[in-house]
């Protein structure tokens, strides 16, 4: 689809518009790198021992959930902006779609991973000694925040009171209020996952029916309501991550609803681009 910088109010203006999405694509590229290393460091406390091959969404769940979306945003952008209509056919087309399908998949799977850790903050049981500076508790760790731990050591042994969780079969331990603001924080994992799910479908749905010249005001009008309430939830999330001081959540989030305006954007360019086109033959 070529590009009408008439649309969006003359060329510097499209040239500003195109520079500020571009840098938004590429910082959320960046916050791949930045999960990996969140989870690589969850998983010097958790997975110690081995690490089963179903158990890798669990650990690297928002490393695969965000390498998944990047691409996705991506080809969003070629469908949507950068390729003409004409180009979207054959090969091209099928290429398209079939990578596509597979990071739904991964999108998919990474719901699950949210979902195992959310259970897995559940499967806790009280400890009977709360003296962690005890020798029982070598080499334990315990939770700070929501994928992050410390080693239990004699100057931190102390920083828990009150009543003390094991979480599941992990040496990890967690005081009752720590543990749940990561319960509350893996919930909205869940919810945020979910909700950019159904973003996805709609989009989907949206550029099927503009690509086959079916795309009604009927479910256009549809589409825009679902899509208030869905960036609604996503709203949220990231305002509770920013609550939570969860500031990479927060980030990452934030970068996302700006990469999702830009891509609304040219799904209301096309639609515009190609009715102008209708009505001049």
């Amino acid at each position: 689809m070529s590009v009408q910088h008439e649309f969006l109010g003359g060329r510097q203006r499209y040239q500003l518009f195109t520079a500020l999405k571009y840098i938004v694509y590429a910082l959320l590229s960046f916050n791949v790198y930045l999960f990996l290393q969140e989870e690589l460091g969850a998983l010097e406390h958790t997975f110690t021992q081995s690490l089963e091959p179903g158990q890798v969404i669990q650990v690297f769940s928002a490393t695969i959930d965000t390498t998944a979306w990047v691409i996705l945003l991506l080809l969003f952008e070629l469908e949507t902006s950068a390729l003409d209509d004409s180009k979207i056919h054959g090969v091209v087309k099928w290429l398209l779609h079939g990578v596509r399908g597979i990071c739904y998949v991964a999108v998919g799977y990474a719901f699950t991973g949210y979902y195992a850790e959310l259970v897995t903050l559940y499967q806790t049981s009280v400890q009977g000694v709360t003296d962690l500076c005890s020798s029982a508790y070598e080499g334990w760790s315990y939770l700070v925040d929501i994928d992050e731990y410390l080693p239990i050591t004699s100057e931190s042994c102390g920083a828990l009171t009150g009543e003390i969780y094991r979480i599941s079969q992990f040496d990890i331990v967690a005081d009752s209020q720590t543990l749940q603001s990561a319960r509350y924080l893996a919930w909205v994992d869940v919810f945020n996952s979910a909700a950019w799910i159904l973003v996805v479908i709609v989009l989907e749905v949206e550029v099927r029916l503009q690509l086959r010249g079916a795309l009604s005001a009927q479910v256009m009008r549809v589409n825009k309501w679902v899509k208030l309430v869905l960036y609604a939830t996503l709203f949220l999330a990231a305002a509770y991550w920013g609550y939570a001081g969860d500031f990479l959540d927060f980030w990452d989030a934030s970068l996302w609803l700006f990469a999702f305006i830009f891509i609304e954007l040219n799904v209301f360019e096309w639609q515009y681009e190609t009715s102008a086109a209708a009505e001049s033959t």
